[in-house]
């Protein structure tokens, strides 16, 4: 598959910019091939790790049913959104990764992931948060979206400040 080059190329993020906006972020918005072919979104917390999104959901509903029918998703995360009433514009800053979806089952897999999850968010408590997974593992699915495509735009206000 071949994906759309971004038009305003001056206002393009580099892939060292894109990584930090995904490092930054602690939500994001997963598009999914919902019910009837209509379109399902859904903000969630993720981490971005060697390439990959990973985040946690229960082990049944409509986000799980949609990629099991199709694997294929994108996920956005906005940085920045300063709305600049006096210029009638605002200063954005997103990211947006296309990829492909899967539910890991492996349970090596699913736990390192839901490790690496869980030490974004809670970084100084090492030992609580291992508690919390023994107690929840059973009943918590992670997913793992591997990125084939990453885009990243700013405010063109933005790429102005950055090169002055």
């Amino acid at each position: 598959m071949v994906f759309r080059e971004m038009r305003r190329k001056k206002q393009v993020l580099s892939l060292a910019e894109n990584i930090q906006v995904l490092n930054r972020g602690t939500s994001g918005v997963l598009a999914v091939s919902g019910d009837a072919d209509y379109p399902y979104a859904v903000p969630l917390s993720y981490v971005y790790h060697d390439n990959k999104i990973f985040f946690h959901c229960a082990k049944s509903g409509h986000k799980l049913d949609a990629i099991a029918r199709s694997e294929k998703v994108s996920f956005c995360v906005i940085d920045k959104d300063q709305v600049v009433p006096e210029e009638y514009t605002s200063y954005f800053r997103s990211v947006i990764v296309f990829g492909k979806a899967r539910i890991l089952v492996d349970e090596a897999e699913r736990r390192s992931a839901l490790e690496t999850l869980s030490a974004r968010y809670s970084p100084d408590h090492e030992q609580g948060r291992l508690q919390e997974i023994e107690r929840e593992f059973k009943a918590v699915c992670m997913i793992e979206l591997t990125i084939e495509h990453m885009s990243g735009k700013e405010a063109i206000e933005l790429v102005k400040a950055k090169h002055r």
